[in-house]
């Protein structure tokens, strides 16, 4: 048995965006964005969910600057942190998920592991690149933290997943981004998840290193 097929990675990834932009809407997006929603769309197949997509004024030019000076990239699960394009970045992603002591804190506090994961981000938060693709709950307690005066990321992309809390923290975030002087992208409704978020960081890393469709 024998199939015809592209073999061809370039041929595949060109053809892939080729056919993204000619089934979504992005003129009204820069450059930037546009590779952003491309490569969301990429993700999860499904051309719709470009318009979900939400950019903060600064969120590209911020999160390209803080990625060429090599910030921190904290992740709220290892599935995100794993999704991370490795030849494009200068330092390894940070997951605090699984160190020890996170589980106990959690038991103790009556939280997610996520949320009391985001206690060891403190000291790599400022001007940092956060990529939340698996926990509202982390969404919540970052946007609580930084409102209580942490320090603030250069850019939060803010695409947890699910049924609970998933839609309400990122529009948390979206509602919230200006009053508190952060930027952000994000996912609005219950779709997201480590694939997205993960894609939208190496989107601005592909800009970075001129990959652009």
């Amino acid at each position: 048995m024998k199939f015809s097929y592209i073999h061809d990675p370039k041929k595949i990834e060109r053809e892939s965006f080729r056919q993204i932009r000619a089934l979504t809407k992005l003129d009204h997006l820069s450059l930037e964005a546009q590779q952003v929603v491309m490569r969301i769309v990429h993700s999860v197949g499904f051309p719709a969910i470009a318009e979900q997509v939400h950019f903060s004024a600064n969120a590209c030019s911020s999160g390209i600057e803080a990625l060429m000076s090599g910030a921190p990239i904290l992740c709220d699960v290892e599935m995100v942190k794993q999704g991370i394009t490795k030849r494009m970045i200068k330092t390894s992603p940070l997951c605090f998920l699984n160190h020890q002591g996170v589980a106990e804190r959690a038991k103790q506090t009556g939280e997610t592991r996520t949320m009391a994961a985001l206690q060891s981000w403190l000291p790599h938060l400022a001007g940092s690149i956060v990529v939340i693709g698996n926990a509202p709950t982390a969404l919540f307690r970052l946007l609580e933290m930084i409102s209580q005066g942490a320090p603030k990321p250069a850019l939060i992309i803010g695409m947890p997943v699910g049924f609970v809390g998933a839609a309400e923290s990122k529009q948390a975030l979206w509602e919230y981004h200006k009053t508190m002087g952060i930027e952000c992208i994000t996912l609005l409704g219950r779709e997201g998840g480590s694939a997205v978020s993960s894609a939208t960081c190496n989107a601005l890393l592909r800009c970075i290193n001129s990959e652009i469709y």
